[in-house]
């Protein structure tokens, strides 16, 4: 009978010792997640060309609400364009052209399928890339 007694007390002593430690440990959810909508990368914005100037407001006019200003992507919306996923080597001036014609199936991010970008020339799009190219290369992205 003691020996029972002995287990059932070292029982409820693991199930009290278990409980005490789950709920200490316990992930109450206030860790930090990204808020929507803000920059999911921080870069530094050089002295731009003419060209990249004007890419830089056909940017903000067709893609910022994605990308973010400065391509800095946006959490929720769009991945950043200043990474090296979009470095000339593995994604080249012709697949902006590309994206912004056809659109982009989701492939490096989970951001979902990119649409076409309505009412832009191959100009503006020529120039939107020398905006990119001029930041991405100031962030050491070549």
């Amino acid at each position: 009978m003691k020996a029972r007694t002995t287990a059932v007390v070292a029982a409820g002593f693991a199930l009290i010792l278990a409980y005490t430690l789950a709920t200490l440990f316990k992930d109450k959810g206030d860790h930090a997640t990204p808020a929507q909508g803000m920059p999911m990368v921080t870069i530094t914005v050089p002295e731009l060309s003419e060209n990249a100037v004007e890419g830089q407001k056909l940017f903000q006019e067709n893609c910022s609400v994605c990308h973010g200003d400065n391509a800095v992507g946006r959490e929720g919306f769009g991945p950043p364009l200043v990474h090296k996923i979009y470095e000339p080597g593995h994604h080249s001036d012709g697949s902006f052209f590309v994206a912004a014609k056809q659109g982009v199936r989701a492939h490096h991010w989970s951001f979902g399928d990119m649409p076409p970008v309505q009412n832009t020339s191959m100009r503006d799009v020529e120039r939107i890339v020398v905006f990119v190219r001029e930041l991405q290369r100031a962030n050491g992205i070549h």
